[in-house]
This record gives C-alpha cells, structure tokens and sequence, in this order.
C-alpha cells in the first residue's frame, strides 16, 4: 500500500482527481490507484453502490483491440467462451487460457464487428495477453495495445440510470451490450457491464477527455447519493457476488474447471486455447474446486488461510476472503476438495484461531446487474 507517488507506478489521467477528494492509494496491476477516499472509506462507498450509486476510476484495466479481416474468428480460436453467441455491440466474458488450462487473464471481449474485436483484460496480465494474442495471429490481424489511451469509469449502483440520463450519455441497453456516444466532442463507449453485482455501467472514454467527464458524472451523480469509489469497496463487492479475482481465485494453477468459471468457456467450439486439457479435467472430477464459505462466527477470512473438515483435516485454502458489509459478517471463496455439501460445517484457521464457516454457494447476495 501507498501514500505518497511511487515513480515506478503508472498513474490513471484522473489522478489529481482523487488526491483532490483524499484518495488513499494503493498498487494494483502497477498502477496507483485510489483504495479508498476519505469522508467514509470502504464501508460507506460500498453502501453506496448497493442503495444509490458509486463512480469508480477503473482505468488501470488494460484495453486491446483485435482488427482486420476475420479478427473475430480468430479472437473465437483463442479465447475461451463462444463469440459466435453474440453479435455486434454486445460484450462476453471469456478467459485467455494456457496449453495446461491454466488462466492467463480474465477478460471481457466487445465485439464491434467481424474485424475488429476490443478486449478489456486485467492491468498486469494486458502485455501476456496482448503478445500472445500477436504472436499467433494469421496475417491481416493486428493485435494493438491501447492500454494508456483510455480511462475507463465505472458507474454502478441502483441509481446509474438516472446519473447518466442526467449527464446524457445512453442508458437502458441490455446487460452485457454496448453503444457509442459523444461528451464534449469526445466520443465514449456506455457499456452495460461491471464488477458489483449492481445495476451499472462502465465508460470507455479517451484519456485526455476522462477528467471531463469524471466531472459531469460526480455533479450529476450529487442529487442521487453517488459517492466516489476506491478499489477496496470494489473488492468487497465482488467477493459478495462471488465474483473472482484473477491471481487469486484463477491463476495459471487454478483453471475455469476448479474456479466455478466453466460456464464461461465454450465446450462445444472446434477449439480455443487449452481445450484439451481442460476436457480432460472436467471429465476426471478429482480436482479441487472452488466454494463460498459464511462466517458462523466473528471470523474474517483472508486469502492463503488454511479450510478445515469436522475431524481438522485440511481440505481447501482461502483463494478471496473479507467482511462483507452487507451480511455483517466474514466471507470467502474457497479452493477445497470435491463433495462438500451446502449448509456443511468447515473451519478456516484465522490467525491462530479455529473459526468455524458454513459451506454455501455464491453469490452471498442477491444479484441485481440487470
């Protein structure tokens, strides 16, 4: 975590923005970027976002794009779910995988059209995509990184609609699509996706036009409640929905199969990256899976904590674990042996102490993205 500017960190082009509301900041995917602000912290802007409307600065998400003739067949070869499922101006989440299943990155894939595919990966996995997207493409596809020419605004909560209609940028497209827009001669990209669980959208806007519209959004967003929101309200929100983080609950070691991600690969496709052994795997059903587990006590779960059966025999480790400020209590997602049962008793070893949790399915709150 850090204070102070760290010159070895890439900084967002909204960064004096958050300096000018408190931003404490922290590195993320070698950026340095807002955890939380003062006026409230994590617990008052996830609160936030579940009752009114948050406005993130997401903008240390890497942005790729795939261009030329058959650009999106060749995405399709590659990646792991079916984009032949979706058309122009909709959005998929997909994984870039290994020959040994493993994840290189989770992503979320825009199609524009059938030559050119705009990709959203994570901030540290952006160049491993990228070159090995490059390295395999056939010729007349070019794979670009627009990974600094972007900011990307995420704005999500209940009230999302009414901050954007006031701004006037489009709203009320469905979930997981897309459409293109203008704010001050800048053209914008309103897509209807995000990372809370919540109704909301995400803002792909050019660097040099991300303070402006920053600022439109955070004075419309005054009569709704909206607060600013650091990446430390963004990580208990997704934990509540169950949503994973790449490096934790996926990995090069931990596959789409063991990381309740394999509905987010397309088994019937000719073929994608990691294919085969990731068929291979989900037919032997003897690899580890992933598991939400409840705090039956005062327990706060943390990642790389050791999950224990009723006899004390380990079975699992904490892959995702925090306090939840919905529930008022401690939740995790979990790598742990095959066959636990919802409602069955574990226990988590948290900082010496024996901590007793409730094996469940996520999400640990009700959805409302749509």
């Amino acid at each position: 975590m850090a204070n102070g500017p760290d010159s070895a960190l890439l900084r967002s082009p909204l960064h004096d923005r958050h300096v000018g509301l408190g931003a404490k900041f922290a590195e993320f995917g070698g950026w340095e970027m807002p955890l939380e602000y003062a006026g409230g912290g994590v617990l008052a802007e996830h609160k936030a976002v579940r009752e009114a409307v948050g406005l993130f600065d997401v903008s240390h998400l890497g942005k790729a794009v795939v261009r030329g003739a058959g650009a999106l067949a060749y995405v399709n070869r590659c990646l792991s779910a079916d984009l032949d499922k979706i058309g122009p101006g909709q959005a998929q989440y997909t994984l870039c995988c290994d020959e040994s299943g493993g994840v290189v990155d989770d992503l979320i894939a825009y199609v524009r059209a059938d030559d050119d595919v705009f990709l959203v990966p994570n901030a540290a996995n952006t160049t491993e995509v990228v070159r090995r997207l490059a390295a395999a493409a056939p010729d007349g596809v070019e794979v670009i990184d627009q990974h600094r020419d972007f900011a990307v605004l995420a704005v999500q909560g209940p009230h999302s609609d009414a901050v954007l209609d006031a701004v006037g940028l489009p709203t009320g497209h469905d979930y997981m699509s897309f459409a293109s827009a203008t704010y001050d001669d800048a053209s914008l990209t309103v897509c209807r996706t995000g990372y809370t669980g919540e109704r909301g959208y995400e803002l792909v806007v050019p660097a040099g036009a991300a303070a402006t519209v920053w600022d439109a959004v955070m004075l419309a967003g005054e009569e709704f409640g909206l607060r600013a929101a650091g990446l430390g309200a963004r990580d208990t929100l997704r934990t509540e929905m169950g949503y994973p983080l790449h490096g934790q609950d996926l990995s090069l070691d931990i596959t789409p199969v063991m990381g309740r991600a394999a509905w987010a690969v397309g088994w019937d496709k000719a073929e994608f990256w990691g294919k085969p052994a990731l068929v291979e795997q989900r037919a032997a059903k003897t690899s580890r899976v992933s598991r939400g587990l409840v705090a039956a006590g005062r327990g706060i779960p943390r990642p790389g904590m050791t999950v224990r059966n009723a006899d004390g025999t380990e079975i699992g480790e904490v892959t995702s674990g925090t306090f939840s400020p919905s529930l008022r209590k401690g939740i995790a997602l979990a790598l742990v042996d095959r066959g636990l049962a919802d409602g069955q008793s574990v226990s988590v070893d948290v900082r010496g102490r024996t901590e007793p949790f409730t094996v469940t399915k996520p999400p640990f709150v009700s959805d409302s993205v749509r």
